[in-house]
């Protein structure tokens, strides 16, 4: 109990003052500036929507990794030659997990 008030009435009271809340189901958050990521993971995510406007709520546990300038053509190769897929299939790969070779391995070979 939050004050006093169970959560069934603090959610009737959510919704009449027009907040809506949902939980969103979500293994990992990334978020990238110009010289680092930020990975959430496990990460827990709430949408709230209130008088129009949306906001995120997450939590979880938290690693900064810093970025690396682009791929190297050493990575893309082993990845294309370890799943038998073409260079640019690979480049994608590495591109979408960050440049994990081992995530980027697993998920071409789905």
């Amino acid at each position: 109990m939050l004050g006093g008030i169970n959560p069934s009435q603090m959610k009737a009271m959510m919704k009449q003052m027009g907040i809506k809340q949902e939980e969103i189901d979500a293994e990992r958050v990334i978020i990238e500036t110009k010289e680092k990521r930020i990975v959430i993971e496990p990460a827990s995510v709430q949408k709230i929507s209130m008088q129009g406007n949306i906001s995120w709520q997450i939590a979880g546990e938290v690693r900064e990794e810093t970025k690396e300038e682009g791929i190297s053509e050493e990575d893309i190769n082993m990845v294309a030659e370890k799943t038998g897929k073409s260079r640019e299939e690979a480049e994608k790969a590495l591109e979408e997990t960050g440049g994990d070779i081992a995530e980027a391995i697993i998920s071409l070979s789905k």
